[in-house]
């Protein structure tokens, strides 16, 4: 893949680790993160660089020269996943992946990574960290934003309120979640349900407390059309108190959900505005 990345980093698979049932840690390093960097964010998430076996790319290896000189159909795949966390000390980054049997393209990798394996990928961006003078925190998602939730808990100041609410498939989906705030965490058991379902209702049945919220929530995109018109409208939450996005959609792959997205961001927005007025 070229010995001088041009446009991404190259890490290398230092160890793995099962940490519920259907998620695997992976933490890689190497001489190739010397120039990765976080801002801060605790929703920090890299694009992890898959070429596809068998081709042939530029050297040295760049997404942006794949994509300016090839074809469509022969781009490396990219798929997004949030930063776990970042020792910048030690060099080494944690990401998390669900896994689901053969389904997908990362989690299958997740669950065969050794190490010395590599992996190129992007970034990091991000965009969210818990706003230290909101008077409470409102987390909520699906088994995608696990990661986020839980850098965000071991960011919260110590004793700070925080009503944390995770949808997983049932108990031994739970992870244990580290924090010095005053945190509530409820796990959310889909049970065989449409996901995110069971999870609207519990946002909606949450007392919620008075005062200025920060709040994020982050899954599927379908619970996360509900839940934004839910604390948008109901709740009469501003935009600027809220970090919300469908991270992935039902039935559709990372790279058709981005080229989908910002279409049905404005969609959702348009019919928040009418709503609105």
């Amino acid at each position: 893949m070229g010995e001088k990345p041009r446009d991404h980093h190259r890490g290398v698979v230092l160890r793995t680790e099962w940490i519920s049932r259907y998620m695997i840690r992976v933490v890689v390093g190497g001489e190739g993160l010397a120039d990765f960097a976080t801002t801060g964010m605790t929703d920090h998430y890299v694009k992890l660089v898959f070429p596809y076996e068998g081709v042939e790319y530029p050297e040295p290896f760049s997404v942006k020269t794949c994509r300016e000189t090839m074809p469509r159909e022969l781009w490396p795949r990219l798929r997004t996943y949030t930063v776990r966390a970042w020792d910048p000390d030690s060099g080494e980054l944690t990401l998390d992946f669900v896994v689901h049997g053969d389904s997908g393209l990362a989690g299958p990798w997740a669950a065969r990574a050794e190490p010395g394996d590599v992996v190129l990928m992007l970034g990091p961006g991000g965009g969210y960290a818990p706003d230290p003078a909101a008077d409470w925190h409102l987390m909520v998602g699906d088994e995608s934003a696990i990661p986020a939730i839980a850098a965000s808990l071991e960011a919260l100041t110590e004793g700070a309120p925080a009503h944390v609410l995770v949808e997983v498939d049932g108990p031994e989906d739970e992870q244990k979640l580290g924090t010095a705030s005053d945190a509530r965490i409820a796990w959310v058991h889909r049970g065989g349900r449409p996901v995110g379902a069971a999870l609207v209702e519990a946002v909606r049945e949450l007392e919620f407390p008075d005062g200025d919220v920060h709040a994020f929530v982050h899954g599927e995109a379908g619970f996360v059309k509900e839940l934004r018109r839910f604390l948008r409208l109901e709740r009469g939450i501003g935009l600027d108190r809220l970090s919300i996005s469908g991270y992935w959609r039902t039935g559709v792959d990372d790279e058709g959900w981005r080229a989908v997205k910002g279409d049905w961001n404005r969609q959702v927005e348009a019919e928040e505005a009418a709503q609105l007025r």
